[in-house]
C-alpha cells in the first residue's frame, strides 16, 4: 500500500470533479482522456525502457487535452471558457514541444536528473520495487490533470455569465506576466549555456538576469502562473454556491487551494528545485556559493555583493 499512496489525493481530487453536479461529464471524460494518454506515452515508454523522463511528454500534452475537453464540453460562456482553454493549451504548448524536441535529439535515452533523484527517495522510503513505483509516480501526474489541476479549468469555464468580473482580469495578467517570465528565464538559462559553450567553459552556474535573483525563476514563475488560474477561478466558484450543495462547494474551494500546493510541493521538492540542486552542487564548484548569496525559490535581492 506504500508504493500507492501518491494515488490518493489525486482519487480523491478526481472523485471530488466527478461528484459536482456542474462538470462531472467533461471530468470523466478528460480523465479517461488522462489515463489513456499516459498509459500509451508515458506507462507504456517507462515499462520498456526503466525511464521517467517520458513525463515531461505526456504531462504538457495532458494540459493540451485539458484545454480542448474544456473548451469543447464545458457549459459557461464561449468566451471565457474559450480564454482558459487557451491559456491551458499554451502552457502545454510551451513544455510540450519542447519536450518532442529533447526526444526528437534523444536526449530522453537518458533518466533526467530530477527522475534519478525520485530512486534516492524511494530507497529512504524503502521502496525497492522500482518499476512499480515508476508506474505509480507516472499515473499519478495523468490523475493531476484528470483532478486538482483540472480544478480551476473546469470552475472558470462552468460560468455563464458574459460579464468579467475584476479579480477574473487581474488572476489572468498574473498568469500573462508570469507566463513570459517563465519563457523569459528559459531563454535566458539556454543563452548562458550557449555562450559558456562557445567560450569553452563547462560546469559553470548560470546566475544572469532572473537567475541572479532567485535560482529557480522558472519554476516560481510556473507556480504563479497556476496561482493565476486559481485567482481567476474564485468568482467561478463562488458562483457555483446556487448549483453545487454546500460540502462540494466547500470541498472545492479547498481544492483550488490544494492546487497551489501541490504545485508548489512539486516544483520544489518533488522534481524541482531539491532534485535539481542535489546534481548542481556536485558537479559545479561554484553552485554552493551561489546557494549561499541567493534564494532558492522566492525571489530577492541576493545577499551579498
Amino acid at each position: 500500500m506504500n508504493y500507492l499512496r501518491p494515488l490518493y489525493p489525486f482519487l480523491l481530487g478526481w472523485a471530488l470533479v466527478l461528484n459536482t453536479s456542474s462538470f462531472a461529464d467533461i471530468g470523466l471524460i478528460n480523465g479517461l482522456g488522462q489515463l489513456v494518454l499516459f498509459g500509451l506515452v508515458v506507462c507504456l515508454p517507462i515499462w520498456r525502457t526503466g525511464r521517467m523522463s517520458y513525463v515531461d511528454i505526456g504531462w504538457p500534452w495532458g494540459l493540451v487535452l485539458l484545454g480542448v475537453a474544456s473548451f469543447f464540453y464545458s457549459d459557461g460562456y464561449w468566451l471565457r471558457s474559450l480564454a482558459v482553454s487557451m491559456v491551458l493549451i499554451l502552457i502545454g504548448l510551451r513544455m510540450g514541444l519542447g519536450a518532442l524536441k529533447m526526444w526528437q535529439m534523444g536526449l530522453l535515452k537518458n533518466e533526467f536528473p530530477r527522475y534519478q533523484y525520485q530512486r534516492i527517495r524511494w530507497e529512504k522510503e524503502g521502496k525497492n520495487n522500482v518499476p512499480l513505483a515508476l508506474q505509480v509516480d507516472a499515473i499519478s501526474q495523468g490523475l493531476a490533470n484528470a483532478s486538482f489541476l483540472a480544478l480551476p479549468v473546469f470552475i472558470i469555464a462552468s460560468n455563464s455569465t458574459s460579464e468579467f468580473l475584476l479579480l477574473e482580469v487581474f488572476g489572468l495578467v498574473i498568469w500573462l506576466l508570469a507566463f513570459a517570465l517563465e519563457t523569459v528565464a528559459d531563454f535566458q538559462k539556454m543563452g548562458f549555456l550557449r555562450d559558456m559553450k562557445k567560450a569553452g567553459k563547462r560546469r559553470q552556474v548560470c546566475d544572469v538576469g532572473l537567475w541572479r535573483y532567485c535560482r529557480h525563476p522558472n519554476y516560481f514563475a510556473e507556480w504563479m502562473v497556476w496561482n493565476g488560474l486559481i485567482v481567476a477561478a474564485i468568482p467561478s466558484w463562488l458562483a457555483l454556491q446556487s448549483t453545487e450543495n454546500t460540502l462540494i462547494w466547500l470541498l472545492l474551494g479547498l481544492g483550488l487551494l490544494f492546487t497551489s500546493k501541490v504545485m508548489y510541493t512539486t516544483l520544489v521538492y518533488t522534481t524541482g528545485a531539491v532534485p535539481s540542486e542535489y546534481y548542481s552542487a556536485q558537479k559545479r564548484p561554484d553552485y554552493k556559493d551561489y546557494q549561499q548569496n541567493t534564494n532558492r525559490f522566492f525571489p530577492g535581492p541576493r545577499r551579498n555583493g
